[in-house]
């Protein structure tokens, strides 16, 4: 006779290949070995100019081929084109593989170690991803600001437009940025993220994508890096804020009130500097370098989103607020209730003794509490 598996094992059974088990489990595995197939293309005389298409950057306008050495002091310069695609997707494929890498080796231990709920872990998740691709985002990008000189004259954002040609780093600064936002989307089926999830985030990935597809292909390339870099900063320090409270699971304290003091200031004063940087470069630097219409569009689109974060920020902190007013004012009368309930506990078992006595000391008991509240009132 065969023994019986022992109640409530599990067995170690693999799931069917090409089953959905089986790709969620290895999709890592599975994209990395897409990546590698391109890479070892690229090393194959007779398949490299298909491999390059996906893995170098295209449109060179510095004069200079990619493959040579450029002169002294003078480096690489790119446009924006229709190649760009085939860099997008495969970048893409880098950062479903740095997602996983990610997930694996930090979030999982993390959530393992706090013995999280499911709403706190799909918070850890998405806010612990976040704050690396936002952090990724600010250093790389405020170091092409810095290397353009962009920070230092302000009026590069928009002289000479719209010939404005990219360094290899701002190029491929753009490439993962919109890289990053398409595999988001694949992303909610390989992290099992709940279906009440998937549109929202959407939405997210979604808006982001067409601001920086938009930025890349009309030429604002140079505005669009401050902007984002801007807004990366007030996301990096919304997610770690978000990512503190998740992780706490103490009540409110001195440093949660300074952390969240801290994400409202250096929200606030983002969303000030990207209106102000919007105004002086779409209504004022590039007046008669674009067409009217696409300068009101596009400042319109810029305001927009900022009223609309600015909304979104303003209602949250008010029913925040609200709510912990409602839990203070909760609170006195819950220990009211529990009062009261113990002094009426007591007095039923006043009662119970009482009526165990003779009837003589039921009576002298009686009349000591009548005269109780004559002495008072004497």
């Amino acid at each position: 006779m065969g023994v019986k598996p022992a109640i409530g094992r599990k067995s170690n059974k693999n799931p069917p290949i090409f089953s959905h088990e089986f790709v969620i489990q290895n999709h890592a595995d599975i994209v990395s070995c897409a990546v590698m197939v391109f890479l070892v293309g690229l090393m194959v005389q007779s398949t490299s100019p298909i491999a390059s298409l996906f893995i170098s950057l295209h449109h060179n306008v510095s004069g200079v081929e990619p493959t040579r050495e450029a002169p002294k002091g003078e480096p690489f310069l790119y446009e924006a084109g229709w190649k760009d695609s085939c860099a997008v997707f495969f970048y893409s494929l880098v950062c479903i593989v740095m997602h996983a890498i990610l997930q694996e080796y930090f979030l999982d231990k993390i959530s393992k170690k706090f013995h999280l709920s499911k709403s706190r872990l799909s918070a850890l998740n998405e806010s612990g991803q976040l704050v690396v691709f936002h952090l990724l985002t600010l250093l790389w990008g405020g170091d092409a600001i810095l290397r353009e000189g962009f920070i230092f004259n302000i009026s590069q954002l928009w002289d000479e437009y719209p010939n404005h040609p990219m360094s290899f780093l701002l190029k491929l600064w753009w490439i993962v940025q919109a890289a990053y936002w398409i595999h988001t989307v694949p992303e909610l089926y390989f992290q099992r993220v709940k279906k009440d999830e998937w549109a929202g985030r959407i939405r997210h990935a979604a808006g982001a994508f067409a601001f920086v597809f938009a930025a890349y292909f009309l030429k604002f390339q140079r505005v669009g890096v401050c902007l984002v870099v801007l807004h990366s900063l007030a996301e990096f320090v919304t997610h770690c804020y978000r990512l503190t409270t998740t992780l706490r699971v103490e009540r409110e304290d001195f440093i949660e009130k300074l952390l969240g003091l801290v994400n409202g200031t250096v929200f606030v004063g983002v969303r000030l500097c990207s209106l102000v940087l919007g105004v002086l470069t779409f209504y004022f630097g590039l007046a008669g370098a674009a067409p009217l219409l696409l300068r009101v569009a596009a400042l319109s689109v810029l305001v927009s989103f900022q009223v609309y974060l600015m909304f979104n920020f303003i209602s949250e902190v008010i029913n925040k607020r609200q709510g912990s007013r409602q839990q203070a004012q909760s609170k006195p009368k819950k220990e009211k209730k529990e009062k009261s309930k113990k002094e009426k506990v007591k007095k039923d078992k006043a009662l119970v003794e009482e009526s165990d006595l003779p009837e003589v000391d039921q009576n002298t008991n009686k009349t000591m509490r009548q005269r109780q509240p004559s002495a008072k009132a004497k």
